[in-house]
């Protein structure tokens, strides 16, 4: 987005807490009706009021409740459990534990042809599918521009098996898919090969969603389709018998908190069957033979979970979907729909006094097909960008918890932020690797770029004080220039407001 035309929004006129939390209820009367998640902020979430922190990082994680610590430490208390791999007593009883987390994931997600395998995180399931997936001469590997890193090392499996790759672009400044190009690359499927499509429910960058629509048509065009649902499932209904991929990656820590180390793919029977692994381990083979010289997978998800699971921890699993579920998927996904329109509203109505915005949106500005990950530039009043770095510090500051960077995301910052395949190329076939800061310097000395940005991110947990609490903070920066935020121990006043009495 242009920062010199950004939004027609009323100008954001910051008010005490207990005003903007009578108009916030106001506009938005479905946040919480009945005060369920006024009193679990209290309840479950109580250390965060106890820190006086906001934490406005849910993208990069999620944050657990009290109760589920409780409910799991108290499963291991009583319970003596042990490796899986055996049929003795204590090991039945852990894979009992761990057959039923698997089913909860199931039916969580609807997924009655499919099944679950539990990996370390999302990253370690997308691993699992690039490294299996028979790509191979003819075949393509076709992917948004907006993935993951995690999803872009896919690629590389790829070239190496002689398949074709394919960026579909995402579009400024809303940063969503170029539905015609989309379109021109589904059709390039070869029918006689194996072709697979990937790209983000909900882009970690810029919080767009796309059309989960596409996997139909993916799958119509003879592509198999993967879906990264990190940064989606936390606060969104995934159906997979409405919306049937073949294989979908996520991060349990992502959607409550705890436990980190376990993620899963869950894979469409048929699809599964079709990945050839590229070797074995502990637990995925029925027998394996050192003078026989062979080896026979497992069938199922056995033959994807290499050596042993985190037994000890998959409990927590079940016991986190199970908060989620009590809460209502549903009404976490308004809650964060109303906090999310709220800060759009207020960033983009925050103008230097020469009218100037304070805040240039890289994404969508409303809420519609966008989820609560808003990637955002503070500009002073001569539209100079304001090191994203310094923004973080001086948050820390103020107990505020964001985010800065590029997100692990290099597309869709590149896209944000005007690059050309020009102006990467270069940085690729030196004598020697470069990092991000490197590349972020020099592109601020040369082209007066900042090419890293500033991520907020609500969740359930979240509350009106925070987000009045970071725009506190945000209006700190109206009518400073760059180099007074460089130069001075910069703290807004107004950062102080917790409890408004006024």
């Amino acid at each position: 987005m242009d920062p010199s035309s950004s939004s027609t929004r009323p100008p954001y006129e910051p008010r005490g807490l207990r005003d903007a939390q009578a108009d916030f209820a106001a506009r938005f009367p479905d946040f919480d009706p009945d005060g369920t998640f006024d009193a679990l902020r209290s309840t479950e979430y109580g250390r965060l009021d106890d820190e006086d922190q906001v934490y406005l990082d849910y993208t990069g994680g999620g944050l657990y409740a009290d109760g589920q610590l409780r409910a799991h430490f108290d499963l291991l208390r009583r319970r003596v459990l042990g490796n899986p791999h055996s049929n003795n007593p204590t090991s039945l009883a852990m894979t009992e534990l761990v057959e039923g987390a698997r089913r909860s994931v199931l039916e969580f997600f609807d997924a009655d042809e499919h099944v679950c395998i539990f990996t370390p995180n999302a990253s370690g399931a997308l691993k699992l599918v690039g490294e299996s997936y028979p790509f191979a001469a003819g075949g393509r590997f076709a992917l948004t521009a907006d993935n993951h890193n995690s999803v872009n090392g896919i690629r590389e499996f790829a070239r190496r098996a002689g398949a074709e790759v394919t960026y579909v672009p995402v579009t400024a400044p809303e940063l969503r898919l170029d539905r015609v190009a989309l379109g021109a690359t589904l059709a390039m499927a070869d029918p006689d090969a194996d072709n697979l499509f990937a790209f983000p429910a909900q882009s970690n960058y810029s919080g767009v969603q796309h059309p989960l629509a596409v996997i139909d048509e993916a799958h119509d065009a003879g592509w198999d389709v993967l879906v990264d649902a990190a940064a989606f499932a936390p606060t969104n209904r995934l159906d997979l018998r409405e919306v049937p991929a073949d294989f979908v990656t996520l991060s349990f820590y992502k959607m409550f908190g705890y436990p980190t180390g376990l993620g899963c793919l869950i894979a469409r029977r048929d699809a599964l069957a079709r990945l050839q692994r590229p070797w074995f381990a502990g637990g995925t083979i029925t027998i394996a033979s050192v003078q026989g010289d062979g080896h026979y997978l497992h069938d199922d998800e056995a033959g994807f979970e290499d050596g042993t699971v985190d037994y000890l921890n998959i409990p927590g699993v079940e016991i986190g979907l199970r908060h989620l579920q009590r809460l209502g998927i549903d009404r976490i996904h308004e809650r964060v729909r109303c906090l999310t329109a709220w800060l759009l509203d207020a960033l983009g109505g925050l103008r230097h006094a020469n009218g100037a915005p304070v805040v240039q949106l890289f994404g969508p500005a409303g809420t519609d097909a966008r989820g609560g990950t808003i990637t955002l530039l503070m500009r002073d009043p001569d539209g100079r960008p304001i090191d994203d770095r310094r923004v973080e510090e001086l948050a820390n500051r103020v107990g505020i918890s964001l985010r800065t960077g590029c997100f692990c995301n290099p597309g869709a910052g590149e896209v944000a932020h005007g690059l050309t395949e020009a102006d990467m190329r270069g940085w690729f076939g030196r004598d020697r690797p470069v990092s991000f800061l490197e590349l972020r310097s020099e592109m601020l000395a040369s082209m007066d770029l900042l090419v890293s940005a500033v991520r907020v991110s609500v969740g359930l947990a979240t509350n009106v004080t925070d987000v009045f609490r970071l725009m506190c903070f945000v209006q700190g920066f109206v009518d400073r220039t760059v180099d007074d935020i460089g130069r001075v121990e910069f703290v807004s006043d107004n950062c102080r407001i917790v409890r408004d009495t006024a």
